[in-house]
């Protein structure tokens, strides 16, 4: 069910589900003509916005056309770009709603022809199997419907490699893996700060997502995952007045050694955090997102040098002065979003720095922000336990170096020995 077509609140069942949505598409030939202007301004519709749910949105890298008979006609958008299907978020107000769609799949290409004609053409779409095998066995297939279907099969075997992982993980773990092409940042990344990484979000999403990327590890690099359940809110114990609650403080096991030795080696560390929210009764929360969701998470860095004590006490004061943004602090610099991630139920970002940096940040905190849990408490939900999943990813780009072993013996991983015979 959509955010915004949530009339009454009903809570059916405690099964939680994902959900994939295709985020629409620009169909009008006449706006393909002006991609990929028309794709900034045609908005995600209805029901892509709401904010459990994975929405997808297209990207292409199809652009030879082999028919004879279109010889003077070529591919719209080159390869890497943008489908000329795509819808976005580009437009909706800043810092309101999420970032959708949060990735993109293959969405196939148009062709563009003499006298400014457009051409929907089989050589730039997908090959799918015919609904009906007494007339044909394949058809041509694209746009974001089957952007999604291809997310949709990602998600089942990510389900197959982990069957014991939650919905919230393996909508995380699409997102987590993916990355921007050379094409998408060269485009529509205005400028590298955090805003125009987040305006650049809104139009690709987190980018393109990689299936061996999300389920394996190679020798420089490494991910980790957890799933975990948490109190956001509680009634305080004196005072008629219901207050945030729990937060967890997770220790990153890097072989800190290692990284010290590497000094200004640049490293990168992708954090992920997923969870779903349940959207607010009626109508109200709306025009306020904070509001609209039941609870939402945060998470945060402690920065070199902040000892677990000093994070701790600055993670706990922007929890009671309910800063929805925390992230001014500590490592922040590092980040490439920074608090612009803190929309939706799923944030993700990547951070840079130096191998010795990164030595002396290893704390990670999930903590909770305001909600409708909290903030309605005559409806029962204010100690509800919320789920979520935490990916932290940490790379070494373009170096030998072994970081996964001296971390899977500290994790008591058994290190699978390869034999020649």
């Amino acid at each position: 069910m959509s955010a915004s077509t949530l009339s009454h609140y009903k809570y059916s069942d405690d099964r939680l589900r994902l959900i994939i949505i295709s985020s629409g598409n620009v169909k009008d030939p006449e706006d393909w003509k002006r991609f990929p202007e028309s794709n900034i301004t045609c908005e995600v519709q209805d029901p892509a916005q709401a904010w459990n749910a994975l929405t997808v949105g297209a990207f292409t890298e199809k652009t030879n056309i082999s028919d004879p008979t279109r010889t003077s006609y070529s591919a719209i958008a080159e390869a890497g770009d943008l489908s000329p299907f795509s819808s976005t978020s580009s437009t909706w107000p800043n810092r309101k709603w999420p970032i959708k769609p949060e990735v993109c799949f293959e969405g196939g290409n148009v062709a563009t022809g003499p006298n400014d004609s457009v051409y929907d053409t089989d050589d730039l779409k997908l090959l799918s199997t015919f609904h009906d095998p007494q007339i044909a066995q394949f058809s041509s297939f694209a746009a974001t419907s089957a952007a999604s279907a291809q997310a949709a099969w990602m998600a089942a075997r990510l389900q197959a490699e982990y069957p014991d992982a939650w919905p919230e993980t393996i909508r995380g773990l699409i997102v987590h893996s993916a990355e921007w092409t050379e094409t998408q940042p060269r485009k529509y990344l205005r400028n590298n700060s955090k805003g125009g990484c987040y305006q650049l979000a809104k139009i690709c999403g987190y980018g393109v997502p990689n299936l061996e990327r999300a389920i394996s590890c190679a020798a420089n690099s490494l991910s980790l995952v957890s799933q975990a359940e948490l109190q956001p809110f509680d009634k305080h114990e004196t005072q008629s007045r219901y207050v945030s609650k729990d937060m967890h403080i997770y220790r990153l096991p890097w072989p800190v050694d290692v990284l010290r030795d590497l000094r200004e080696t640049p490293v990168q560390m992708r954090v992920t955090l997923s969870y779903f929210v349940e959207p607010s009764p009626g109508e109200i929360g709306w025009k306020d997102r904070y509001r609209h969701a039941s609870h939402a998470l945060r998470f945060e860095l402690n920065g070199p040098g902040e000892d677990e004590e000093e994070f701790v006490q600055r993670v706990n004061r922007r929890a009671r002065e309910d800063d929805e943004h925390p992230g001014t602090e500590g490592a922040a610099n590092h980040w490439r979003l920074g608090e612009t991630r803190n929309v939706g139920s799923i944030h993700s970002d990547l951070w840079s720095g130096t191998a010795v940096d990164l030595a002396g940040s290893n704390l990670i905190a999930v903590h909770p922000a305001v909600g409708w849990w909290r903030e309605r408490p005559h409806l029962g939900r204010f100690n509800r336990q919320a789920r979520y999943s935490l990916m932290v990813s940490f790379a070494l780009p373009g170096q030998e170096v072994d970081i996964y072993t001296p971390v899977a013996v500290q994790l008591g991983i058994p290190t699978p020995i390869e034999i020649t015979i």
